[in-house]
């Protein structure tokens, strides 16, 4: 495989200068996306609205911006995500389309229409082969993703609670995924819950969507139905004391496994484009109702043709920076009693495991782990 080039650009600005959707602009010129016939082309823009609650997503402004440069290159842009596999208000269109207004994105402020990918109830999808994959045969991909001609993702990068960060890949092989197909890259590991250390508070229970969890009002203890549990992890991050864990080792590496194929299902064949920011690095994903303070500095914008070579990237910007003072990281690595990784992602959350998401992609031949660096 091949270097490729990712491009780069910081956060500063000048006084009277170019404000950052601007230079958003600039990055994503630079990196070639005029390349990319756009001419008449229904192009989507795949990106994540936030939960309510959380303030850490991307801000419209940059979304915008992308919007603005593919209609300027005589695209037919459209934003575009599914729906959710959880409780929240992400899990059918209308309530989807409220959240995503709600935090800001609308026609009016994005400059294009937004789209649910799989449709009203999360049921409108299609099965699409992977080529070469080994954990997933035919992914089941929102409908409106696939009849795009074009496809870019523009991707917020953070922490997350069970893959270690949420980068590029996971953007689009999760964030693509019907909600049959979010279910089969989750279904692998399913959690175990200590009654020593769970107190009953019943919050991981407000988390899952399919009747995963049952309590017991007389021990005043939660307990997993493995029947019904679907291994999607909410629950652990749900939990404050502990309490819940997976049972099988290979859960998390299997779910980054299947994530890099359904990220190849949805690129295969088609023009691609890619754009990642560093920016209010929560630890957690922004599927949550809340947000921590961020774990790392404000870094940079990133943008390639290479979707692993850009998470790639990402990672070793953020592995090189500073843990923010006041953050999980930093109370993790303060506690003489805990057990020093030298990963940020893992020391932020022990239990994610990240490397085998980049090594299968690298496997399966969706991009390169080796990558220039140019910097504007």
């Amino acid at each position: 495989m091949s270097v490729s080039k990712v491009y780069f650009t910081d956060f500063h600005t000048e006084a009277f200068g170019d404000g950052l959707p601007t230079k958003l602009k600039k990055l994503i010129k630079r990196a070639g996306i005029a390349d990319l016939d756009l001419e008449g082309k229904f192009v989507a823009i795949k990106m994540h609205f936030g939960e309510l609650g959380n303030i850490s997503y991307l801000r419209p402004n940059y979304a915008r911006a992308v919007v603005d440069v593919v209609k300027e290159l005589g695209g037919k842009p459209f934003l575009t995500d599914c729906n959710t596999m959880y409780p929240g208000s992400r899990k059918n269109a209308l309530e989807h389309l409220e959240c995503a207004w709600q935090n800001g994105f609308t026609p009016l402020t994005v400059g294009c229409p937004i789209l649910i990918g799989d449709g009203l109830k999360g049921t409108d999808d299609v099965e699409v082969p992977v080529v070469g994959g080994e954990y997933v045969e035919k992914a089941k991909i929102g409908r409106a993703v696939m009849d795009a001609d074009v496809f870019i993702s523009l991707t917020h990068f953070k922490g997350h609670e069970m893959t270690g960060f949420g980068g590029t890949i996971k953007n689009i092989g999760m964030g693509c995924g019907s909600r049959a197909g979010k279910t089969e890259q989750h279904a692998s590991g399913k959690p175990q819950i200590n009654p020593e250390l769970c107190r009953g508070c019943t919050r991981c229970q407000k988390e899952c969507a399919n009747g995963g969890l049952v309590f017991d009002k007389e021990a005043r203890k939660m307990t997993v139905d493995q029947n019904n549990c679907v291994g999607c992890g909410r629950c652990l991050g749900a939990c404050n004391f502990d309490a819940i864990y997976f049972v099988n080792d290979n859960a998390n590496s299997t779910l980054n496994c299947r994530m890099a194929e359904y990220t190849k299902a949805v690129l295969d064949g088609r023009p691609n484009f890619h754009i990642s920011l560093v920016v209010d690095v929560s630890p957690n994903c922004d599927c949550h109702g809340e947000n921590d303070i961020p774990i790392l500095p404000n870094i940079g914008m990133f943008a390639s043709f290479d979707p692993l070579a850009l998470d790639q990237a990402c990672v070793d910007a953020c592995l090189a920076a500073q843990p923010m003072p006041g953050s999980q990281l930093a109370k993790h690595l303060a506690d003489p009693n805990f057990h020093d990784h030298h990963d940020h992602f893992t020391n932020s959350t022990p239990e994610s495991e990240w490397k085998s998401c980049l090594e299968h992609a690298a496997k399966i031949g969706l991009g390169s782990r080796e990558y220039e660096l140019i910097k504007m």
